[in-house]
């Protein structure tokens, strides 16, 4: 899941990143990071459906112009 990281590292992460912020911010820090994610996905899913959807309609006006 994350490459090369094993458990050793990600436990040495895992305790920087509790010394820089403490115990109380890593929950705020937890549910930032994860809005952030999900508001990234939902931005590469819309982009993804309108390129789909250009692509649909393109296709669909050379079929056209084939015809004619």
């Amino acid at each position: 899941m994350f490459g090369s990281l094993g458990l050793p590292e990600l436990l040495i992460i895992f305790f920087v990143i509790l010394l820089l912020f403490g115990a109380k911010r890593l929950p705020e820090l937890a549910a930032g990071l994860g809005k952030g994610l999900r508001e990234f996905k939902k931005a590469a899913s819309d982009v993804k459906e309108e390129l789909e959807e250009a692509t649909r309609l393109d296709e669909n006006e050379s079929g056209k112009k084939k015809k004619d």
